[in-house]
């Protein structure tokens, strides 16, 4: 228990304010001189817990981590600031004007309504979760705190025009893989979306498309590589029904339709071809909202096997939508031969990557023995290639 209403006193800020940055191999050494000190131990052990979830908080909200309150599932499940500005701005264009943000956890996606000029009333039902959103939004005028369990709330009291929820898909760090589990479950959540002219729901990004509302609009999104969750929106937040991905990266944004129509349907599959001059990999979002078929049509590509997204062409493209390997050579699923092709070319730092396959690359790593001497380096990908297991030696272009 983070114990965040003690953090909260004017000994818990003073205490938070003197901690140095957070590092594992200090923290006997700190402990002993804060008690030392006369800090209370429980306020100390508090205070580093805090201290310990601000660092880690620290990638998904950069220098404001550090003046943030966090519980251990909020840090997980908090969206990145970054995105959450993506989720305000979805909502204006829709012409919200009041979002009601039902289980706000640690109040990262009020914050960025609020700072989009938005009425928020965040709802949060765990005491120390809402505590920690109340702190969070303290400089927020256009914000409310109300520590209550939604269900029991009559919602239609706020006159919202808009309903943002994040069902709570964590139980001691675990994550929940059942919707109907979440809470509140998805089925639920959808019947309260739709009470609303503008909705949007953060779901996991996994989500089986059987459990898509026919009329929505699904949207993954990614930050530098890392697919991190999808939406579910709908009203006037989806005028158009579909899959999507929202691909960030830190000089580009991009929206990109992966599918138009009902979002339920199954991706479309596309007839694979012989490796050509590169492979590449499509953005995790991409796959996820099952935009192969779109983006081979796109950009002229064919995936290398049956249902793997390693895609192939014979052009060389230069979008963030794709990680552009050139193939070098293609060598049979055998440890020993490709060992022996890595010290014939003098290659001794490999990135491994993998697709269809049980191999475990760092175990197999060990067993290539690479020779530290060796400069050369090279990307390995193992993947199956019209059906065959196969080792790829490309080069990142």
């Amino acid at each position: 228990m983070t114990k965040i209403r003690d953090l909260l006193t004017p000994a818990g800020k003073q205490l938070l304010s003197q901690l140095p940055l957070y590092n594992p191999d200090d923290v006997f050494t700190l402990t002993a001189r804060l008690r030392q000190a006369g800090y209370d131990p429980e306020l100390i052990s508090a205070a580093l817990t805090q201290s310990r979830l601000r660092s880690k908080a620290e990638p998904k909200f950069g220098p404001f981590a550090s003046e943030m309150f966090f519980t251990a599932d909020g840090v997980e499940q908090a969206t990145r600031l970054s995105v959450g500005v993506h989720h305000a701005q979805r909502f204006r264009l829709a012409s919200a004007q009041h979002i009601i943000d039902l289980g706000c956890g640690i109040g990262a996606d009020s914050m960025a309504f609020a700072g989009l000029g938005l009425r928020v009333s965040a709802i949060e039902r765990d005491e120390e979760t809402a505590l920690a959103a109340k702190a969070n939004l303290a400089s927020f005028p256009e914000a409310e705190l109300i520590h209550a369990d939604g269900r029991d709330i009559d919602l239609a009291q706020f006159d919202a025009d808009a309903l943002w929820l994040d069902p709570a898909r964590r139980h001691n760090g675990h994550r929940i893989k059942d919707p109907e589990n979440w809470s509140p479950a998805l089925s639920t959540a959808l019947d309260l979306a739709r009470k609303f002219p503008a909705a949007g729901i953060k779901v996991a990004p996994g989500i089986d498309y059987a459990y898509l509302p026919q009329d929505a609009h699904v949207q993954w999104i990614s930050v530098a590589g890392d697919l991190l969750e999808a939406v579910i929106w709908l009203g006037a937040c989806a005028p158009n029904p579909g899959r999507s991905a929202l691909v960030i990266t830190s000089e580009h944004t991009i929206n990109y339709t992966a599918h138009t129509g009902a979002p339920n349907v199954d991706a479309e599959l596309v007839e694979p071809a012989p490796l050509g001059a590169y492979l590449y990999e499509p953005d995790p979002a991409i796959i996820r909202a099952g935009g192969i078929g779109r983006i081979c049509q796109d950009f002229q590509l064919s995936p290398v096997s049956h249902n793997i997204a390693y895609l192939t062409g014979t052009q060389a493209h230069d979008t963030p939508l794709l990680t552009r390997f050139a193939v070098r050579d293609v060598l049979a699923f055998d440890t020993k031969k490709v060992r022996s092709y890595l010290v014939a070319n003098q290659i001794g730092v490999v990135e491994i990557k993998k697709r269809a396959t049980t191999l475990d690359p760092v175990s197999w790593r060990k067993k290539l023995k690479l020779n530290p001497k060796h400069s050369a380096q090279a990307t390995l990908i193992v993947t199956p290639l019209a059906g065959q297991h196969r080792v790829v030696v490309a080069q990142r272009a």
